[in-house]
This record gives structure tokens, sequence and C-alpha cells, in this order.
């Protein structure tokens, strides 16, 4: 009798995890794959919405073998937990409660208005973006992925192959990483650029085809790397391709697009920043994703979170514990 109390009070003790399906435009990355289920040591406290896995041709039954739950997607969102790759941008942060936890990409430092839904119901937020293992991101692949997808989409809406074209890229992390290997695979001519060369690259911009932002904005700094009348300097009809899509930031006229209406012209210079590029490739993703998120859905379901988790902790049952959304939202702790 004495360990079915214990039992039963540690099954109360764990938390369930819900995944729904993103309703944001063309994004089907998954954050879960049932092959990687094998290795949650509670799988029963995983729930998927209905047709979690159609898109990567997953039947629900795959998920229920390796002994998690199929429901409604009413269901999964009362769950302990709630995992998304873009729950920053989900439409039902506001169906949530108070107490609940939200994991994904969250970008709450450069957005005021998803940090005041997450705030106001009382919300918590590990944000994958502030995740990080011995000083590399976890998600290194994906950012290089990002930096790859918007290259190969871009050039194709510009409608130019990279080997006549000469590109500058403005960023040294993994995101220009892996857009540097897709422009040199495809014969392009590149010159790359960091935080400390922005002053000869705006000497230089006017030699370039194409630009490639890289760098994630620092929301303190009031200028831009190109501004509005930057454009008119640039070669006629060039194209800026904003794989970190932040609103105005190292772009003064980057306005985040989607897949489906990925680019517009401002003074005859074809932008292209979609936020979401390597949704594009959502099978490699889901894959890569997968393989590493299920060490730290253990550690969220017996809550037992490592250093890389606590550090990720940007917002707790409503309280802000990331200085940076102070800082840079200009609020007081």
């Amino acid at each position: 009798m004495g360990v079915g109390i214990r039992d039963s009070w540690e099954e109360i003790k764990m938390k369930t995890i819900g995944f729904p399906i993103s309703h944001k435009e063309n994004e089907n990355r998954r954050a879960l794959l049932p092959e990687h289920i094998i290795n949650i040591e509670h799988p029963e406290c995983l729930w998927f919405e209905t047709g979690y896995g159609k898109i990567l041709q997953i039947e629900d039954d795959e998920f229920v073998k390796c002994g998690a739950h199929v429901c409604s997607r009413e269901e999964a969102l009362t769950k302990d937990i709630i995992c998304d790759p873009k729950v920053g941008d989900a439409e039902y942060l506001e169906q949530l409660n108070e107490g609940q936890t939200i994991f994904g990409w969250v970008h709450a430092t450069q957005n005021y208005d998803i940090t005041e839904k997450i705030v106001q119901h009382g919300l918590s937020a590990y944000a994958w973006e502030s995740m990080y293992e011995k000083g590399r991101h976890i998600f290194w692949r994906n950012n290089e992925l990002a930096g790859e997808a918007a290259v190969l989409h871009a050039y194709q809406c510009w409608g130019e192959m990279p080997y006549r074209t000469k590109v500058a890229v403005i960023g040294r992390g993994n995101t220009a990483g892996g857009a540097i290997k897709i422009l040199h695979m495809l014969g392009a001519s590149v010159r790359q650029y960091s935080r400390s060369t922005e002053e000869l690259f705006k000497e230089e911009l006017p030699m370039f085809d194409v630009v490639v932002n890289c760098v994630l904005w620092d929301v303190k700094r009031k200028d831009h790397i190109i501004t509005k009348e930057d454009l008119k300097h640039m070669k006629k009809g060039a194209l800026i391709i904003d794989v970190s899509c932040d609103k105005n930031g190292a772009i003064e006229t980057s306005v985040p697009t989607t897949i489906e209406s990925p680019t517009y012209k401002v003074e005859g210079i074809m932008h292209y920043v979609v936020d979401h590029s390597p949704s594009l490739y959502y099978k490699t993703f889901s894959y890569e994703n997968s393989q590493l998120l299920y060490r730290y859905i253990n550690q969220l379901i017996n809550e037992t979170c490592g250093s890389t988790l606590q550090n990720a902790l940007i917002i707790e049952n409503g309280n802000i514990v990331d200085n940076d959304i102070n800082v840079f939202q200009g609020r007081e702790k």
C-alpha cells in the first residue's frame, strides 16, 4: 500500500506536456518524433494534438505505441507545459492560464506584445533562443538552416542564380555560416562583415548585388546598418535577404514577411524577410530538433532542470527574470 501511495504521489508530481499543431502560416516543424520518444522516461506525460505527425507521414498510433497520448487541440493546451517551435507567435497564448509554461522560440526581448501576454496571464517561459551548452547555442543547426533556407528561397523569388552575383554577408554566427555555405556551393562571390566592420560595409555597399543580414539586432541601438536612404546607393534591382528579420532593425526598411508572400520592394530594392525560413525544410528541422530536445523534455517532466534550462527561464509565473527584457523594453524590475 505504501508503494502504491508513493507511485501515485510521483505521478502527480510529473509535469504534463502538450504539443499543439502550429497555426502559423506554413509552419510545419514538429518538436518531437516517435523515434525519440523512446528516450523519454515518462512518455505517458506527453499529449499530442490529433494529426500532429501527419505532415511528416507519421500516424497518430505511432505516438500511442510509444506510450504517449493523442488528444484534441483543446486538451493539449490544458497541459502544464506547452511545447511549440513558434510558441511566441502562437494565437493561443491568451487562452493559457496562470501557472502554465511555454517552451519554444519566444523572442520576448524584441517583442513587447509577446512579453505582455505572458506576464498578464501569469505564465512561465523557457526560451529556445536562450538555451546554451558550453557556450554554444543548442539549436545551432536550426540557425544554420535559417541561413541556408533563406538564401535558397530568396534567390528563387529574385529569379537569379547565385553564381552571377557578388554578395555581402553581415554576421559571423551560425546563421551567417549557413548562408555562406550555400552561396559558396552555388558559386557566388562572397565578402563577410562583422559588427566591427559596419562602417567598411556601408562604404562598400554599392558594389553588391545581394546583402544577407544575419545579425540579431540590439534593440537598444537607434541607428541601422542599412537605412532607407542607403537603398538609393545600392545596385539597381539589388536584393536584401534579412535572415534575422528584426522589424526596422539592422535594416531600417525590414518588415517580417511570410512564406506565401516573402518579398516586397522599397526604392526598387527587393527585400526578403521571412521570419521562419527553416520551416521550408521542416523534415530536416523536425528530425534534428527532436534528437536534441528529448533530454530537456525529460528534465521538464521530472522538474530536474539543469543549467541549460535554468538559464533559459526568461519569465516565471508572470514575473520577468531575464533582465535583458527589462532593459530592452524600458522596464524597471
